[in-house]
């Protein structure tokens, strides 16, 4: 893997460097074609220099004429004023030298213009080439600023290629170390390789003799207990129990049950169309309200009527081939016999088509014929006729295929295994062949639709007539694009999944065969049934959560709740004996304190024989107690005494009454009555806290026994799981062994690999060292460039 990155690694530095390398060829004609341009611009601004310095000296002789002819001019004007002061003095001579000056005069005049002239002309001359230059100049130094920005982007441009050059040669410098170390890695796990295949070599010998051994003996147990090979007879083959795919059955009923909704949704299309279509041909072209239809149009229509009876049996014929198809069964084109019940139901509804399609091209022809026709509607008319026709011809199309495929359970020479793709793909091709057309036929009833609304005779019923039959062609065509695609979708696992046959075999013989397959499956699954032990009663699985919880967490377990439950209710037994005995003491008191009120009465000695008398009838009355708590221990007695009826409040008044009133004796018993009833009362709290602390105990100990327990058994299945994952280790290095072979040749390929890339290095490196060179001509080229231009 490391060699093919690094191959592809130098792949793509290879491309990068042609495409480098083309732009650097067109690099270096842009540098030549500017330094052409550049030495022609010199030229250029050399001319111009001379005629600029030519201009200028011009310039400088005619400033320099110039000044001389001022000088001459203002000479002249001197002479011209000296000469009129002496004509002051010698009028006669100046008359007579008038002559002359005056032909002077003249003489400079014509002079002094044609210098005039002649100044304005050069100066025109020079003002017009001092503006040449000036825009030469601008032109010449705009021409420049582009060349020295041209010649800092060729330099950016040179500048980057070294930069990526210098990374990319670095790049595979540190390549090359690591393959270099990669190949010294390689050679030292080739030199184990080595090593672990002579070791694997020995233990294959070892093996081969250990399985040659075992091979004997188990051909001889297969000769002296198997009595023959049934998969060599393809007779017997097909009685065999082929491997039974769950998920291949669960999915082909789901597929069966898409298909039967599909079916569904057809056939109530189909009723609704039929019934729409027996509706319009009673209303238009003629009203059987108020006119007599045709007889064609009556017995079309009575056809029509019918049409309940042969597309409700498609869908019976798909639910039955559905209910067929379940869990346990084994569906094959062998065993599905409900294949042919649809099959006759789908050639019945056929045979209703052919019936009704000649009536229904002569309605629609009579329709034509009629006076309310117009041309287009003629034409819609005649696009249904021919679109009934191929109708009928898909529905015959289907019927042929569907009649194939049910063939293998009545015939199964009728055809053969390696026709069922043809056969399932043609049936594909057809249904979406029947969706095009519902199409058309969607389309063209439409179209005649909004053409019937015109017609001057056109009721309110036509048109929802209309309506409910485009209705039920786009429910047609709806249903009918979905089974296409999803027969075609699922064209691969009708193919695979209907036409897999017993081990070792190609097919079923026959249907019988199959059938008998069929029973010998349910034969087979029932024994499997009887060998499994029957499982011992477990606590149901809601049960087993609701209390696991409670388990875990050391809580009382439910065994443990219904003793404390038992426990309670003894306690509540013994409370009811207790209260019971506790009534009848207060009884008693009642009776001994309304006896003291007596004895407060009468005389002291009167209230010591009625104590005696008391302590005898005490006896009697607790032998009765004792009676009656053995008649009835469970029952609880209710007081009617006055004490129970009681506050505490008035108790207590009434023993501080009595102590008050009683004698010295009887107040020590009374206290020390007291002081025992609430020990009692103590040690019986005592003993409850005690048994409720036992029962809590003694709950968390049975839960503590059955986590030690549960945690036996996952300790039973942890060594069981460790066992399989030591065996499953042992496997692993066998197949490890194994493997060693092709580590061998993985690493003949490395090395073959390795030495491919050192050659592709040294010519790499070879490339790079082009790549420096031109890079260095690049550059040397470009300073020559940019310091002539700067130069200039």
């Amino acid at each position: 893997a490391a060699a093919a990155e690094l191959q592809g690694k130098y792949q793509k530095l290879a491309q990068e460097y042609s495409k480098l390398r083309a732009q650097n060829q067109v690099l270096k004609k842009g540098v030549v074609d500017e330094q052409a341009n550049s030495a022609s611009l010199k030229e250029q601004l050399k001319m111009k220099d001379q005629s600029l310095r030519k201009l200028q000296q011009e310039m400088d002789s005619l400033t320099f004429r110039n000044q001389q002819l001022a000088k001459r001019v203002e000479l002249l004007q001197d002479e011209l004023a000296l000469s009129e002061a002496r004509g002051k003095k010698n009028k006669k001579s100046v008359e007579s030298s008038s002559q002359l000056s005056q032909e002077q005069k003249s003489v400079f005049n014509e002079d002094l213009q044609k210098k005039i002239e002649e100044n304005e002309r050069l100066h025109i001359l020079f003002f017009e080439a001092d503006e040449q230059h000036k825009r030469l100049e601008a032109e010449l130094r705009s021409r420049l600023e582009v060349l020295e920005t041209g010649a800092a982007q060729h330099q950016a441009v040179v500048d980057s290629l070294t930069k990526k050059y210098t990374e990319t040669i670095e790049k595979l410098q540190n390549d090359k170390a690591k393959l270099e170390i990669k190949s010294q890695t390689l050679e030292r796990e080739a030199k184990d390789c080595r090593l672990r295949t002579e070791e694997c070599q020995q233990q294959l010998k070892n093996l081969q003799a250990a399985l040659g051994s075992r091979l004997e003996e188990s051909l001889c147990i297969i000769n002296e207990k198997v009595p023959f090979n049934d998969t060599r007879s393809t007779r017997y083959n097909a009685l065999n129990v082929p491997l039974h795919n769950r998920r291949n059955q669960l999915k082909l009923r789901d597929l069966a049950g898409q298909a039967l909704a599909f079916v569904q949704e057809l056939v109530t299309a189909l009723l609704n169309f039929h019934t729409y279509t027996e509706q319009k041909v009673q209303i238009f072209p003629i009203d059987s309200a108020t006119d007599t239809i045709s007889p064609l149009n009556q017995k079309f229509s009575q056809y029509l009527h019918e049409n309940a009876s042969y597309v409700r049996p498609l869908e019976e014929g798909m639910l039955h081939l559905f209910e067929s198809i379940t869990e346990d069964t084994v569906t094959v084109l062998e065993t599905t016999v409900k294949l042919k019940a649809f099959s006759e139901h789908l050639a019945s509804y056929l045979g209703f088509l052919r019936k009704i399609l000649p009536y229904q091209l002569k309605s629609l022809e009579e329709e034509c014929e009629s006076s309310l026709c117009t041309a287009a509607l003629r034409a819609r008319n005649m696009e249904l006729h021919r679109d009934m026709k191929r109708l009928t011809a898909v529905f015959e199309k289907l019927h042929t295929y569907v009649s194939l495929l049910a063939l293998p359970s009545t015939r199964p020479e009728g055809l053969l295994r390696t026709n069922y793709n043809f056969v399932f793909t043609n049936i594909a091709a057809s249904l979406h062949g029947f969706h095009d057309i519902l199409k058309d036929i969607s389309k063209h009833y439409s179209q005649k639709a909004t053409l019937e609304q015109d017609v001057p005779t056109a009721t309110q019923k036509l048109i929802t007539t209309n309506d409910c039959i485009l209705s039920s062609v786009a429910a047609l065509t709806n249903g009918a694009g979905k089974m296409a695609s999803f027969f075609s979708n699922n064209l691969d696992h009708f193919t695979t999944s209907l036409s897999y046959g017993p081990k070792g075999g190609t097919e079923f013989i026959s249907p019988l065969s199959a059938e008998c397959m069929l029973q010998y499956k349910k034969k087979a699954a029932a024994y499997m049934k009887s060998l499994k032990k029957p499982c011992a009663d477990s606590v149901p699985y809601e049960e087993a959560l609701a209390n696991r919880r409670v388990l875990l967490s050391s809580t009382e377990s439910r065994e443990g709740l219904a003793q404390q439950v038992q426990q309670s209710l003894e306690k509540i037994a013994k409370l009811e004996q207790e209260k019971e005995h506790w009534m009848l003491e207060a009884q008693l008191a009642k009776i001994k304190l309304e006896k003291e009120n007596q004895k407060l009465k009468n005389s002291l000695s009167g209230h010591l024989t009625e104590a005696i008398q008391e302590r005898s009838v005490l006896p009697n009355i607790a032998e009765q107690k004792k009676e009656t708590t053995e008649k009835s221990p469970r029952e609880p007695i209710k007081s009617t005494s006055l004490v129970s009826i009681q506050s505490p409040e008035h108790k207590r008044c009434l023993i501080k009454s009595l102590l008050c009133q009683a004698p010295d004796v009887e107040s020590r018993e009374d206290l020390i009555k007291t002081h025992y009833m609430s020990r009692i009362a103590e040690l019986t709290s005592h003993l409850q806290l005690a048994d409720s602390k036992s029962v809590h105990f003694h709950a968390e100990c049975r839960a503590l026994a059955k986590r030690l327990s549960l945690a036996e058994k996952s300790k039973e299945s942890l060594t069981e799981e460790l066992k399989l994952a030591s065996q499953n280790i042992t496997r692993l290095q066998a197949s490890k062994l194994f493997c060693n072979d092709e580590l061998m040749t993985t690493k003949r390929s490395y090395e073959d690999q390795l030495s491919m890339m050192s050659d592709h290095l040294c010519s790499m490196n070879e490339t790079l060292t082009k790549q420096r060179e031109e890079i260095d001509t690049l550059k040397m080229a470009s300073k020559v460039s940019w310091q002539c231009s700067h130069g200039a």
